[in-house]
């Protein structure tokens, strides 16, 4: 199976605190990968080394097997590296429509004349109603970002990442924040993502963890404890004792 995304001896440190160790991780292509880990575990630390938000100390990232490490985060993202981030980075001036207008335009290499694209070219059009309607967005579509209930603009985050379709898609918690009654919406979005898209899921929720990854790779400390297929990683006593808080022997 091919490596869809990999990180070979990756450290990172800030003064005299290492936060990344020794971290060589592999996410398969087409796959449902989660990393997990207790707070201050350094995850999103890693996601921020993979997207060029940080460059590394040492170690390399590969990203379908070429070398992407010093590359800026907008070239990783032409080469088909999208996130989205814990909390939401959108334009609040503009509608659900714009922005994914301008993230279709952007894509194309055309962001600077996007509402010229948005009026003229049937396929922009098609592709924009379509994520709009995947992502449950085509209700406020023209309501301004600021205005919507956080759950949409979560959704609507996820909806600009997939815009730039990424064959690697890095999900920063897209359920933080997100009050209980809108969750739902936000899991089946995640759930229904397409398969030609790898994605690797940081996430505090354990429901949404276990229901939507196929494999687990668990940090702590910055270093990686243990990975496997979601069953393994639950009945694993180090993953109890450090993330779960149960004692080692329960």
């Amino acid at each position: 199976m091919t490596i869809a995304l990999e990180t070979r001896g990756l450290e990172k440190s800030f003064g005299a605190l290492r936060v990344t160790r020794d971290l060589s991780l592999k996410v398969m292509q087409g796959a449902r990968h989660a990393l997990i880990g207790p707070n201050g575990a350094g995850k999103t630390t890693v996601i921020n080394q993979l997207t060029g938000v940080l460059t590394p100390n040492s170690g390399r990232i590969l990203l379908e097997g070429s070398d992407i490490t010093g590359l800026s985060v907008h070239k990783r993202v032409l080469r088909g590296l999208s996130r989205t981030f814990q909390i939401n980075q959108l334009y609040p001036d503009l509608t659900p429509l714009e922005t994914i207008g301008l993230a279709v335009s952007e894509r194309m290499g055309r962001g600077g004349d996007w509402w010229r694209r948005m009026g003229t070219r049937s396929d922009v059009n098609t592709e924009i109603a379509e994520i709009l309607s995947r992502f449950h967005l085509l209700d406020v579509m023209t309501e301004l970002t600021s205005t919507l209930p956080y759950g949409k603009q979560r959704l609507l985050e996820i909806a600009v990442a997939i815009a730039a379709k990424p064959r690697v898609l890095l999900l920063d918690e897209p359920a933080a924040g997100v009050p209980e009654s809108e969750r739902h919406d936000i899991l089946a979005a995640v759930a229904a993502l397409p398969r030609d898209v790898t994605v690797l899921l940081i996430e505090h929720d354990m429901d949404l963890v276990f229901s939507f990854a196929d494999r687990i790779s668990v940090l702590v400390n910055g270093g990686l404890l243990t990975e496997g297929a979601p069953d393994e990683v639950a009945r694993d006593p180090q993953v109890r004792a450090v993330y779960l808080g149960e004692a080692a022997d329960a």
